[in-house]
């Protein structure tokens, strides 16, 4: 979606919709593109509740407070609703597998000296780091596999490679683990189940001593359908995407809650009114 063509658009689209002493409004653009804070911060935006009040070829613009609107991308809407319905809007956030977003406050109670206790409640600016749901590691290089999936960027640079796996579905997490004197006859690997439109099955990230690399297997079924050898470590998130990552994340969520009021005004009908007046 093209920010310079709505934001010129935005104006006329909304005119109808404030009140006739406000000449000001505030909006905020839903697309593949995560919104920043004021410190620099990607954020992940917060789901919100609000009336359709325009749908043009690229946008629906909805108003969520008196004069407040969202603006969500056509293409990734998950259904094009009525002008006039009240819906519910959930933009993309990125999870932890546990299914809390990685924003979610948490709260850790402590002691003072003399006994008392308190809560401090924390959040992280730019989202709490990702754990793969497995045991602590004894071999280094699967401790460094491991380490790797959680912090380094997948391809679209706002998500880690952690939340590419979130958003697969990744499940059933395994590891192997050999002994220093095991690895060259016994690769560290990291095994996981995944379930999206391109790819249903076990994934399996080996390393490789020999070469100082990844290998990356998908199996269904018990057999082996696709092998990537050779991956860099800084490519492995290029690789697990063209693997198994549908792209469906990117999908923002409209539910309706309820339907057009009868005799709402359209639009046209509401700008030409407040133009008058």
């Amino acid at each position: 979606m093209d920010h310079e063509t709505i934001r010129a658009e935005l104006p006329s689209l909304v005119a109808g919709h404030l009140p006739r002493n406000v000449h000001r409004f505030k909006f905020r653009i839903y697309d593949d593109k995560p919104p920043v804070s004021a410190l620099g911060f990607q954020v992940d935006p917060e789901p919100f509740q609000g009336v359709v009040i325009a749908i043009t070829e690229s946008a629906i613009v909805i108003k969520i407070a008196r004069t407040v609107f969202g603006v969500v991308d056509r293409q990734l809407a998950s259904e094009i609703p009525r002008i006039g319905t009240t819906v519910r809007v959930t933009p993309y956030a990125r999870h932890h597998f546990d299914g809390t977003r990685v924003d979610a406050p948490t709260e850790e109670v402590r002691h003072t000296a003399d006994g008392r206790t308190y809560t401090v409640r924390s959040v992280i600016l730019g989202g709490a780091l990702t754990r793969l749901p497995v045991p602590k590691p004894r071999c280094a290089e699967l401790a460094a596999l491991i380490e790797q999936v959680e912090r380094l960027p997948a391809p679209d640079g706002f998500r880690r490679i952690a939340h590419l796996l979130v958003d697969a579905g990744a499940r059933d997490f395994t590891c192997v683990d050999p002994d220093d004197a095991d690895i060259i006859t016994t690769s560290p690997a990291l095994r996981f189940t995944v379930t999206t439109l391109k790819f249903t099955g076990q994934v399996t990230v080996l390393y490789e001593r020999g070469a100082d690399l990844y290998a990356v297997e998908l199996h269904r079924n018990g057999e082996l359908v696709d092998r990537v050898d050779e991956v860099y470590f800084d490519d492995l998130g290029h690789i697990l995407e063209q693997l198994i990552d549908d792209g469906g994340w990117r999908q923002i969520r409209i539910e309706t809650i309820s339907s057009s009021r009868p005799g709402l005004a359209t639009p046209t009908q509401r700008r030409s009114d407040h133009t008058t007046s």
